[in-house]
């Protein structure tokens, strides 16, 4: 059986060998530790119209990060 380099995998590929390789705990560890993230930013949900002006900023932001993570 060949070693693969989790570290090296994106999120979608470590996904897929996780699913593919339930047993493997090791991989599941290290796409635990990968992508769950203590400094997720909890937003508070909008009272008024003007609240909702900082959306287009805060979802471009939100994007680029899975885009990284990917």
């Amino acid at each position: 059986m060949s070693k693969y380099d989790f570290m090296s995998m994106t999120r979608s590929e470590l996904r897929k060998y996780i699913l593919e390789q339930r047993e493997d705990e090791a991989a599941f560890q290290i796409y635990l530790a990968r992508f769950s993230s203590n400094s997720n930013e909890i937003f508070p949900a909008p009272q008024t119209i003007e609240d909702l002006d900082n959306f287009p900023k805060l979802h471009q932001q939100h994007l680029e990060q899975r885009h990284n993570q990917a």
